[in-house]
């Protein structure tokens, strides 16, 4: 297996898969990213081949993932000067009205079955492609993008009843 360009070809992909796992925290994302592919350089000799490369990068990534949980005891610290910090321009009322609004946004994807679910925060939070979303689940881009706009017209029945 050639290192520099397994590296190459998948880091976006697990990047995004940590993206989602993160709740889009960029730089947490990439640190776990760098941690993933370090992990599986010095682990390749382990490498079966029989899973894809980029399912077999995406369980080291969740394992990552959760075992930095672990150690940061699964709560995620604010700033106060950031929790503190109020938007120039946002009135307070619209800043909760967003919130939500993407409380229920959320909400709604937690209602759906776990394969669409997994479909949707990988291109919302992760910002995959179809593609990536397809291979990472053993499936086609095609299916991927149909799994996602199912799940778009659910939530946007949910979102409707809402408001």
């Amino acid at each position: 297996m050639n290192i520099k360009n397994m590296c190459e070809e998948y880091y976006q992909l697990v990047l995004g898969f940590l993206l989602t796992l993160t709740n889009g925290d960029r730089d947490l994302a990439e640190d776990l990213t760098q941690e993933t592919f370090l992990r599986a350089i010095r682990r390749s000799d382990t490498f079966r081949g029989d899973a894809k490369v980029s399912t077999w990068l995406c369980q080291i990534a969740k394992y990552t993932f959760w075992q930095h949980l672990e150690k940061s005891n699964k709560f995620k610290q604010l700033p106060m000067e950031e929790a503190m910090e109020i938007p120039t321009g946002e009135l307070v009322e619209e800043m909760y009205i967003k919130n939500e609004t993407n409380k229920a946004l959320y909400a709604a994807i937690e209602k759906l079955d776990s394969t669409t679910k997994d479909v949707m925060l990988y291109r919302i939070r992760g910002e995959l492609s179809f593609k990536e979303i397809g291979e990472l689940k053993g499936k086609t881009e095609n299916w991927a993008r149909v799994t996602f706009y199912r799940g778009k017209a659910k939530i946007g029945k949910e979102m409707c009843e809402y408001e």
